[in-house]
């Protein structure tokens, strides 16, 4: 195609070489190439990290037997817990209202997180449910260690870093996600407060 000729389809743009030293080029590939660039250099500038909390996980004697981590996803929150020093078997995993786990027994973490609700029912199976705090369970191997990443839609990290932030609770036993008002998981043995 001659200089000030105009094409007649796009295969002939697309078919242009340009000459550049001894190699020549395809024009429509090195705009292309070029705009890819552009847009991936784009898209990474904006991608923001995730609002974030996270506290270690203690035991009633203070001792620190993990961690737990929050994450805000696009249609919920990510929370990853590592414990070490639990009893094998199923435990309960509960969000808490206070992040506070100053007391040993981790009653100062308050109740499970409700989302504004009133008379809050507990149960991730119970059809009448409306807390934000239910989890499912945590399993612990026999050598006393758990790990999880746990995905909820019931609540927000804005929410759980509200002015008295939460907690994750770990408690004794499992939780059946029907009886009220924690599901029988008995006792709070491990409490992280995120911030």
């Amino acid at each position: 195609m001659a200089f000030g000729e105009t094409p007649k389809t796009c295969e002939s743009l697309l078919g242009s070489t340009f000459v550049s030293g001894d190699r020549p080029v395809k024009f429509a590939l090195l705009a292309a190439a070029a705009l890819l660039a552009a847009g991936s250099a784009q898209a990474d500038s904006h991608m923001e990290k995730p609002a974030s909390i996270q506290g270690e996980l203690k035991n009633g004697t203070g001792q620190v037997i993990g961690q737990a981590k929050a994450a805000q996803g696009p249609k919920g929150v990510l929370i990853r817990i590592d414990a070490k020093g639990l009893t094998p078997g199923w435990h309960g995993l509960h969000l808490h209202a206070k992040g506070d786990c100053s007391k040993p027994d981790f009653i100062s973490a308050g109740p499970h997180v409700h989302g504004g609700a009133s008379g809050a029912v507990h149960g991730l199976m119970n059809p009448k449910a409306n807390e934000a705090g239910d989890l499912p369970n945590l399993h612990v191997g026999a050598d006393g260690t758990g790990a999880a990443e746990i995905f909820t839609t019931l609540t927000s990290i804005a929410a759980l870093k509200d002015a008295d932030g939460s907690a994750v609770v770990i408690h004794a036993t499992v939780d059946d996600h029907m009886t009220q008002p924690i599901g029988g998981s008995g006792a709070r043995v491990a409490c992280a407060a995120l911030k």
